[in-house]
């Protein structure tokens, strides 16, 4: 059974696992979840994930949703790829920052997203000054976190590409959008440089082009 993935391209949690699958070169087939037809509110998706929310990834009668969760899966499709290490500690160190994504980084991401990208996707109306102050005031502090790590080595977790660079990077894939306040940190912005730099980037961004 081929390996399905449901994904929204332009979300950065649908673009982080693809962007994983296609770096990977894992064979896959994109299940295209279109929020405006409500896809995601479907019988046959809700039987998927009774959030109705996406990514899902679906391969051999086994189901899998949480983006981060399914980065982890697509990795040990390559463990020789070293997206995810083997041994323990440094293991932890990608585990701590998938966490730390999940709890801080994408919930402040998602504010500039929602503000200034979904809204005006679905006519949703202008963005809302103090969402931006809020979601600023977050960034501000987040950034500072990444920029420090970034600045002692050349990815998120180390010195080795792993799923957490793949996790954190996406929602900044938008920054022309959504207009994301980094400008001082320079770690951040070379890193992003670097994933950007990867095939697999304009493989995944294509997706979102249809």
């Amino acid at each position: 059974m081929t390996l399905k993935i449901h994904a929204f391209p332009l979300s950065p949690r649908g673009f982080k696992v693809l962007f994983a699958a296609n770096h990977l070169g894992l064979d896959y087939e994109l299940k295209l979840v279109n929020f405006a037809a409500g896809d995601n509110r479907t019988p046959e998706f809700t039987a998927l994930n009774i959030n109705q929310r996406m990514p899902v990834l679906e391969e051999d009668g086994y189901t899998l949703w949480e983006s981060d969760a399914i980065l982890e899966y697509l990795a040990a499709k390559k463990p020789n790829a070293g997206l995810m290490p083997l041994d323990i500690k440094p293991r932890l160190q990608v585990t701590k920052w998938l966490y730390w994504d999940c709890a801080h980084w994408d919930q402040a991401c998602a504010i500039f997203m929602f503000e200034r990208v979904v809204k005006k996707l679905f006519n949703r109306g202008d963005e809302d000054p103090a969402e931006i102050a809020r979601g600023s005031l977050l960034i501000d502090r987040l950034a500072k976190v990444l920029d420090t790590e970034l600045g002692r080595h050349r990815y998120v977790a180390g010195d080795r590409l792993t799923v957490a660079d793949f996790a954190l990077v996406a929602p900044l894939g938008h920054s022309e959008t959504a207009r994301f306040p980094l400008e001082p940190y320079r770690g951040i912005a070379r890193w992003v440089a670097d994933m950007k730099a990867l095939p697999a980037w304009d493989k995944t961004t294509a997706l979102q082009r249809g």
